[in-house]
């Protein structure tokens, strides 16, 4: 039977990605004040993916991947890293990176609904009313750019699209569970979408290329350590590690995180819309995972 509670090490992990993707979001709006989008998140996920696979080797893993799984790598890849990151990108500059969080960390909510069809999950009462307070939350964020038709409503519907995508990207991470090391799992998943990025970022932005300021290098450099490097390792392996409603745990202060370090690194005014559409957010998902239920794994984990 599959673990239904994250083990210590499990709990360490989850402080750490907690951390480090919720001061991800401010350093993100710093490097795109500077960098084109698609040339950052090419620079992150090639140089993110070429370093994870660097460490694999060193820790005497395998890396290859067998012929007739890429077909799976590349599916995940296609929704947990190339259509979140495109849709964070883009989505970012039109919002605060603390409302970009909060949004984007949706994401326990649609996978919610979708592993209800992809894992056989069941839809009890107490995960239908989170998805209502979930839904509150969005609509007040949404709701006063509706109302004016401003350029941020185009932010909020990619953050959603965003929130979607990688929700979709995380069961199906799960039920695949390639029975690869997470390692080699995680640095062939950046390289396989940041390779079509990186050329994208060649052919469009080459114009654009600018030096940069050392603020642009240090969120250079901690988005490709930090945030993509350690944060999208440790989060699959959580993911691998117990159920989907478990491993959703770790984006519950997440969004905060982002909240209060944008606050702090860019001075963004905390309002009232955020205030409650992050209570209405993070009381949904934590409705979802108080869910105790245990269900056998349908494909045996990777490990490493």
């Amino acid at each position: 039977m599959e673990r239904s509670r994250l083990p210590p090490f499990g709990l360490a992990l989850l402080a750490l990605v907690t951390l480090g993707w919720g001061f991800a979001w401010p350093f993100i709006k710093i490097v795109l004040a500077e960098v084109p989008p698609l040339t950052y998140r090419g620079i992150c996920l090639v140089a993110g993916g070429v370093g994870v696979l660097a460490l694999a080797r060193l820790a005497g893993q395998p890396l290859a991947i067998p012929r007739r799984h890429w077909g799976r790598l590349l599916t995940l890849s296609a929704f947990n890293i190339v259509a979140w990151n495109l849709f964070v990108v883009y989505g970012i500059r039109r919002l605060p990176s603390g409302r970009a969080a909060l949004l984007g960390y949706t994401m326990p909510l649609w996978s919610t609904l979708l592993s209800v069809w992809l894992l056989g999950d069941r839809l009890t009462g107490r995960r239908a009313a989170s998805l209502v307070l979930g839904m509150a939350g969005v609509a007040v964020l949404l709701a006063p750019d509706l109302a004016g038709m401003t350029g941020a409503a185009m932010g909020v519907e990619l953050m959603l699209a965003a929130a979607m995508s990688w929700g979709l990207g995380v069961v199906l991470l799960k039920r695949f569970a390639l029975p690869v090391p997470t390692a080699s799992l995680t640095g062939w998943m950046m390289l396989a979408g940041g390779a079509p990025i990186a050329i994208g970022a060649v052919i469009l932005e080459h114009d654009r290329w600018r030096p940069v300021t050392n603020s642009a290098v240090i969120g250079l450099l901690y988005s490709v350590i930090i945030a993509f490097m350690f944060c999208y390792w440790a989060w699959n392996r959580l993911v691998l590690m117990v159920p989907v409603a478990v491993s959703s745990i770790s984006t519950l202060a997440t969004p905060v995180i982002g909240v209060l370090s944008g606050m702090w690194l860019l001075g963004e005014p905390l309002t009232w819309q955020e205030v409650a559409a992050g209570a209405c957010i993070v009381a949904a998902i934590a409705l979802v995972l108080r869910s105790r239920e245990v269900r056998p794994p349908p494909v045996t984990s990777s490990a490493g």
